[in-house]
């Protein structure tokens, strides 16, 4: 008779590869960074991020934020407009109008928010397009906007394309970025639940503090009973909140990068 335990385990190994696989490739890119550019160390800089961008994160993260006198920059997927899961929703096109109208800054999360390293490059391309067309629908813009890996998850071969495409890449990594850095593949560091674990993010502020560079946190939702990657709104509160009393400069990606300096430069030049 067939083991449950044995087909169970059987059927997750592809998805477990793949995880083991994606780890491999993002440690691939860190440790061959396609371009430098060099991060100010003057003074702590915290950017508050948000990738899908569920409701909540308009209508509890956004408020939060300008509450204590900051932006943040949500990074939006076309494709997810309105979608409905059973624990969130997504903006719609209104709500991506609103955040631009109140000084957010709007990036791109990719259209279909497919793990790039599954999508051809010519789809990306077409993926990217479709994208910007979204965004430039609700928030016209000249200059390259910032992305946001979906999954965080980066792509070796397809370095080039986004680095020609945005001003700066995100994924994950748990780092501050200081010094040289990829700016095709920037750190950031999660605020997820459990609860305990949101209150013990303080300590990346206080790192900052002692080493100026540029600290980038990511989420999704921000609500009372918040998914596995999101965080309740008193979490999210003492988090910015004390990034501004420690005397932290609470900026969006765009206008970290205008303050620190730094400027979209053809492949080969170097940042600054």
């Amino acid at each position: 008779m067939p083991d449950p335990s044995a087909s169970e385990h059987n059927a997750r190994l592809p998805a477990l590869i793949d995880r083991y696989a994606a780890r491999l490739e993002n440690r691939l890119i860190r440790a061959v960074p396609r371009e430098l550019m060099h991060i100010p160390t003057r003074e702590p800089i915290v950017s508050f991020t948000f990738d899908d961008v569920p409701d909540s994160a308009l209508d509890a993260g956004a408020a939060i934020l300008e509450g204590n006198g900051a932006r943040g920059t949500f990074y939006i997927s076309g494709g997810l407009e309105g979608q409905v899961e059973p624990d969130r929703r997504v903006i719609e096109r209104a709500g991506c109008r609103e955040l631009a109208a109140r000084g957010h800054e709007i990036g791109c999360h990719s259209f279909a928010h497919h793990d790039l390293r599954h999508v051809g490059t010519q789809a990306l391309i077409e993926d990217l397009a479709r994208n910007a067309a979204y965004l430039d629908a609700v928030d016209p813009r000249v200059a390259p906007r910032n992305f946001a890996y979906p999954y965080n998850s980066g792509s070796f071969g397809k370095r080039a394309l986004l680095a020609r495409t945005f001003r700066t890449c995100r994924a994950g990594g748990e780092g501050i970025n200081r010094g040289p850095v990829d700016p095709t593949f920037l750190r950031a560091v999660e605020i997820r639940q459990p609860q305990h674990h949101v209150l013990g993010l303080a300590r990346w502020i206080d790192a900052l503090i002692a080493d100026p560079g540029w600290l980038i946190f990511f989420t999704h939702d921000v609500a009372p009973r918040p998914t596995p990657h999101g965080c309740t709104p008193a979490g999210f509160h003492l988090l910015v909140a004390y990034a501004v009393t420690r005397g932290c400069r609470v900026l969006t990606v765009d206008a970290a990068l205008d303050t620190m300096g730094l400027r979209q430069m053809g492949l080969g030049e170097q940042r600054r």
